[in-house]
């Protein structure tokens, strides 16, 4: 008797109809896709995108060149070169970071002992040059300022966390 019907379901294709019924489940149920360019999904306060350096709020930067984020980096992206101001300070005088590297793991951001590297939500970018890649100071501190109002609300967010 099992064979019979073991052949039976064989000839009439049951699997496929099974199949079929399924998918005419799902044929008419509401969508969930999310047509990305006009429609995009909230994003967690702690997403890391594209990277940033921060500004202390008199306007000077507060990286100190101690090249922790550097050290931390696992796949070697952050390059870093200092040198001593005029009061005694150090600075950075080169600070970037290969974009074609990063891995975005966020080992920096929390490596920094006065939360100069900062990664941001921005992810749409592109690159049509090579070289772009290349996220040098000026571009990083450029960032920053422009994303400096949200950098403050993902931390004060983040803070009960930490």
């Amino acid at each position: 008797m099992g064979r019979l019907k073991a052949y039976l379901k064989s000839f009439m294709l049951w699997e496929l109809l099974l199949g079929l019924r399924l998918t005419g489940r799902y044929l008419f149920a509401p969508k969930i896709t999310v047509q990305y360019p006009d429609e995009k999904t909230p994003q967690s306060f702690r997403f890391r995108g594209l990277h940033a350096l921060r500004r202390y709020p008199n306007g000077e930067e507060r990286c100190i060149a101690c090249k922790l984020c550097e050290a931390v980096c696992p796949a070697l992206a952050i390059t870093i070169e200092a040198a001593p101001r005029a009061d005694g300070t150090r600075r950075t005088t080169r600070y970037e970071i290969d974009l074609f590297k990063c891995i975005f793991c966020g080992f920096c951001e929390e490596s920094c002992p006065v939360d100069s590297i900062v990664e941001t939500r921005v992810y749409e970018y592109h690159f049509e040059q090579r070289g772009e890649q290349i996220m040098t100071k000026d571009k990083l501190l450029a960032m920053g300022d422009k994303y400096e109002a949200q950098i403050a609300a993902d931390r004060a967010a983040d803070a009960p966390y930490r």
